[in-house]
């Protein structure tokens, strides 16, 4: 049996990211043990067992670290103490600004609250050996979906999704005429399943399974329930699910380090379609589907425009 784990990086709306990217990963069950263990072991090592390996905010910059000489050759307790009396006097400034300000400042420093006792190097390093254990997962499977979302028509607007008729063997094609936030997020849902579907059938024919574990999340876990349920009775528009089971079962991320595996992946694909950011993309990208030498797991979508990425040159599209 596979447990795939997943996560999304980047946001559906149409502001924000010019992507959103859908990734799960995809692991033996039989191996749980053994890569939790050693995942909790690049944590401890950065004195980070009971905190939750968020990429997006461990790889940003804190300005007020930056402002304290000496940080480096500081414990991890002074390293905490002059930060939070750095947040203190920035919290302070704005006040002048307005409620606002303080709001999103707060925020920022509640999500990065668990790091501060490390150094801007050493969250890089952290990240990086989670991406390098993640790369040498032979026996794991990647699968995502990134999607440029101005390659959607009228995105901004309303989405309508326009069931059209199937090839001659009778299945089912959905077409994307618009999109609206849900959509986007659906449809990167339909791809990913469909992929992990089809990795499910060419490994262990019928007599395997696979279940879905998705971080929380209250704005779309009843519409991938929904969703996940309809596959299951007509499948999806590419294949059925027969070794697919159960609808996803949503988990905080910040218990289960498998999830936070997923953030990393689906972050390295984001900033690596947006900003051509490799470093951590060449560490985890490995491990995506392929079948014969050709990119199956991992999709750029960008509808009409041509692309040249790796991704899409391995994927045969471009």
């Amino acid at each position: 049996m596979y447990i795939a784990y997943l996560d999304e990086s980047g946001v559906v709306e149409a502001a924000g990211t010019t992507h959103f990217v859908l990734v799960g990963v995809a692991i033996p069950a039989s191996t749980w043990k053994e890569r939790d263990a050693r995942l909790h072991s690049i944590k401890a090592k950065y004195r980070m067992q009971d905190a939750e390996v968020h990429t997006a905010w461990l790889l940003r910059r804190y300005p007020e670290q930056e402002r304290i000489p000496g940080l480096a050759d500081m414990s991890d307790v002074e390293r905490r103490a002059v930060v939070a009396t750095q947040r203190k006097i920035d919290l302070g400034k704005a006040s002048l600004r307005g409620e606002k300000a303080i709001k999103e400042l707060a925020k920022n420093y509640a999500k990065t609250k668990a790091y501060t006792h490390l150094t801007h190097a050493e969250r890089i390093a952290l990240v990086r050996e989670f991406a390098d254990e993640i790369g040498r997962w032979t026996d794991a499977r990647a699968f995502g979906d990134a999607q440029e979302k101005a390659a959607y028509p009228g995105y901004a607007a309303a989405m309508n999704r326009e069931k059209t008729s199937g090839p001659t063997d009778g299945n089912r094609r959905w077409k994307p005429v618009t999109a609206s936030p849900e959509s986007l997020r659906e449809h990167a849902f339909e791809q990913l399943v469909t992929r992990f579907q089809t990795f499910l059938a060419s490994v262990m024919g019928s007599s395997g399974f696979g279940m879905l574990v998705h971080d929380q999340n209250q704005t779309a876990s009843r519409n991938l329930t929904a969703l996940m349920r309809a596959f299951h009775k007509d499948g999806t528009a590419y294949a059925q699910i027969p070794n697919v089971i159960e609808t996803p079962l949503f988990v905080d991320s910040s218990l289960t380090s498998m999830v936070q595996v997923a953030d990393l992946v689906a972050y390295a694909v984001r900033r690596f379609v947006e900003k051509s950011e490799a470093d951590l993309f060449d560490r985890v990208y490995p491990c995506f589907d392929r079948r014969n030498g050709v990119m199956v797991g991992l999709r750029h979508y960008t509808g009409a425009r041509s692309c040249s990425c790796r991704i899409c040159k391995d994927h045969g599209r471009a």
